[in-house]
Order: C-alpha cells, then structure tokens, then sequence
C-alpha cells in the first residue's frame, strides 16, 4: 500500500481524494497554484506544496514542479483526478522512470484510448459495437466525400485527440463538408496541436450512454452499471443519472459485459468509463475516459462502492475485491453540476462566496470545495460542487433533487442552480425523454425566460 499520495489536482476532486486516501490511511499531499493557497483540500491535507502561479500550464500541468513537490515530501504516489494531467502518457511515465506510482491505468493504454481514432480500431478489434465511419483521420476532402457517401449524411467531423466538444463539426450535405473539415481541423490544431480529423456518422436523436468499468491489471474486470449524461450543452455534460431511463435490465447486462469482457482482453487496470451513443436500441462507441469521471458519484450511489477507494487499492497492486456477482443496482441517482455561471447567459461569475448553504438530509450528497467566504478564482473550471440525490425509484430522486435544489443557496456569484429548477419541473425530464440535443433546443427556444 501507498504510504503518501500526492493529489495532482484542485477542487472538489481533490478533496474526493483526500478523503478517500484519509480513509485508506494514508497521508495526503495538496498541491495548489498561487490562486489556490486558500483552497479547502489544501487546508485539510496533511502537507501541501505551492507549484506555480495561477496558470494551470504553470502549476498543475506543470511536471517538474509536480516531481519537486513529491521529492520533497516523499510522497511514494500520485493521483491525478480528472482534466490535467489525468489522460497524459507522458506524465504516467515519468513518474514510472522516478519510481512514482501512477493511480491510474497503464500509460500505453492511455496513449491507445487518447487517440480517437486509434481508440475506435482497438474498440472494435475487442469487440466493442462503433459508430459507422472512417477507418481512420481524413487527409483529402476527397476521401471524406466518399466516405460520407457510403455511410450517409449528416456526418460528423471530429478531431483525433482531445474531447470537450471542440474540433467537431456536422456537415449535413456534401456541399457543406468542406467547411466542416476546414473549420474542424483548425479548431482542432488550437486546442490540441493536431489538426487530424475523421468522419461518423451523425446520429439524430441519440442518446449518451457510458459503462463505468473497473479492471485489475491480472484479468479480472467488471461493470459497474451505467449512467444516462444525455443532457449537454455544447457537449458538455451538465446533468447525470443512474439507471438510464431509456435501457432494461436486459440491454444493461449485455452492454455490460461486452465493456467488461473487452477490458479483461485488453488487461486494462484501474476505473474507466466507455461511451457510447444509443439509437434505436443500438450501442455505438464514440470514447473511453482513463480516468475517473466528474459523474461517478451517481454510480457510488446505486452500487455503494467507493469508485476512488478501488482505483487506489488497484494501483497499489491489489487484486479486484469487487466480483460482479457483488454488484446490484439500487434505486435512482441524478447528479447536478453546479457551476459558477449565469443560468441563462452561462457567462462565467468568479468571485468571493457571501453565503454558502448547500442542502441535506437522507440520499443527498454534494461534492464541493467551496465555503462561506471562499473566492472563486477565475482561471479555471467554473465547477462550484455537485449535488447528487439518491432515491428508491426515479420518481423518488426527482423529487429529492427539486426539494434539495430549493434548500441551496449561494450567494454572491451567479450558478446554474436556477437552470436545475427549471429542468425538473419541464415534462420531458420528468419523464426521461431526451437525447443529447434536448438541452440546446430548450434553451434555443427561450427555456430559461428572463432567468438571471
């Protein structure tokens, strides 16, 4: 086991961390930037380490100073969360060279799952259904012309490396692929200083359904259920839940384990998440996060496993503890994020917190690092927490999610708080009719009224 862990991140997820490692027993190091000195998981830790200044490429993407802070208090490992260096190769193996222990999976299986398009050939080589598309990046318009002609429009461009939403583009007719690929590759050279590219096919009314997995590294892997982050805004997950209202035991278990089976085969280790798109009873891959994810809250909820308590005993060579006999889902969990952003507008509101109270009571957890008097800084994240709920039935946590949304209360930024009132009293949430679209068109079409 793991003497020190140094927790390479900030925010709630550092805090998770914290908490999960305090647990274990073991000794816990924050690192922060300069913004972050008054932050609360560097306040409760038991050593914390100033990296930089506020920029995150000069502190928490910074790897010699991270290397620094761990030679410094000997901290023998370190967990990355999620965002920064958490899906970098490059930092796992350095660590490795150093003698540093990565809480996380194997660096080549990053490298694989990083590049899209290297990510769809392993999927399908192991099994995992795929989205229709180009068997891998598009170099000639040409050549997506033909692809597109084959698989049918509209299509979607997406680039290899990266995620969040950027680099993708739709083209609905051969007339408007050009653009697409164009606009495409040059937001995807700035962000990620790859401009390759492929296409899909562009599904309408889909649905996004992930398959939270865990894996030991020795052949043994298992599924943990799935959740429903269908509701995004520029694909940007804003609300989770867990089961998705949309599949049956039925389909649950056979995605389940063709994620599970596909991961002893790949001899994957530590906690991951595969997505997919679902239409029409079809399961298509689209990516898989090597990471813990800022949802896993709701499948801790319906499971009862602690997902950041096994990612550490995995890395630390541990043998699964969890069999899938062990794994039973119970009630309904939704998860709200709560950012640090107008309602309406979603422009960013940085500032000092007046008054903090976050809700409580039996199935509600809020995941958060902020408190009464604590400044959000505007260089990151907007994140402010995340409120999960947790009930018997769907019905029951949508219920608990309005009650607890109406004890929240921060003042003195604005949050998306009044968003979340707004999407559980709407028909079509209640009810579980959406897809990823859903949230856009609500807004598009003035969901929010004059909401401030």
């Amino acid at each position: 086991m793991f003497d020190k862990i140094l927790i390479a991140n900030r925010g709630e997820i550092a805090l998770r961390i914290l908490r999960a490692a305090r647990e274990l027993g073991i000794a816990t190091v924050a690192v922060h930037s300069t913004a972050d000195a008054e932050a609360m998981h560097v306040k409760l830790a038991d050593e914390s380490v100033c990296i930089g200044p506020p920029a995150a490429r000069d502190s928490y993407l910074n790897i010699p100073a991270l290397l620094a802070a761990c030679e410094i208090t000997g901290a023998d490992a370190v967990h990355p969360g999620y965002g920064f260096l958490s899906e970098n190769a490059g930092f796992a193996d350095i660590l490795a060279e150093h003698g540093i222990g990565f809480i996380g999976p194997k660096a080549d299986h990053i490298r694989i799952m990083g590049d899209k398009i290297e990510a769809k050939r392993t999927a399908r080589a192991l099994g995992i259904p795929c989205v229709p598309g180009s068997d891998g990046a598009i170099t000639e318009d040409a050549e997506a012309l033909r692809v597109a002609e084959t698989i049918g429009y509209p299509v979607l461009v997406k680039a290899a490396s990266g995620g969040g939403g950027r680099g993708m583009k739709v083209a609905h007719s051969a007339a408007e692929l050009s653009d697409a690929l164009a606009t495409a590759r040059t937001e995807a050279k700035a962000a990620f200083g790859d401009d390759a590219v492929y296409l899909e096919k562009y599904l309408m009314r889909p649905r996004h359904i992930e398959i939270q997995i865990l894996g030991d590294g020795q052949g043994r892997a298992i599924h943990l259920g799935e959740r429903d982050c269908s509701l995004q805004r520029r694909h940007q997950k804003v609300l989770e839940e867990s089961p998705s209202p949309a599949l049956n035991d039925g389909q649950r278990e056979e995605i389940g384990e063709i994620c599970a089976a596909a991961m002893r085969k790949l001899g994957y280790s530590g906690v991951g998440t595969i997505e997919f798109l679902y239409e029409d009873g079809a399961f298509y891959f689209i990516e898989m996060n090597t990471r813990i994810q800022v949802e896993h809250p709701v499948t801790e909820m319906v499971t009862g496993f602690d997902l950041v308590n096994e990612q550490i005993l995995i890395a630390a060579g541990s043998q699964l503890s969890i069999t899938q006999a062990d794994v039973h889902m119970r009630g309904h969990a939704i998860e709200c994020r709560i950012n640090a952003e107008n309602a309406a507008t979603f422009r960013p509101s940085p500032g000092k917190i007046a008054y903090y109270h976050p809700p409580g009571g039996l199935g509600v957890r809020v995941d958060s690092a902020v408190y009464q008097g604590y400044t959000i800084p505007p260089y990151y994240d907007s994140l402010v927490g995340k409120l999960i709920v947790h009930g018997r039935n769907r019905n029951e946590a949508l219920l608990r999610l309005r009650r607890s949304l109406g004890e929240f209360i921060v003042d003195g930024i604005d949050t998306t708080i009044p968003l979340f009132r707004a999407l559980v009293q709407n028909p079509d949430i209640q009810n579980g009719d959406y897809d990823i679209h859903w949230l856009e068109r609500f807004l598009a079409d003035g969901g929010m009224g004059g909401t401030s």
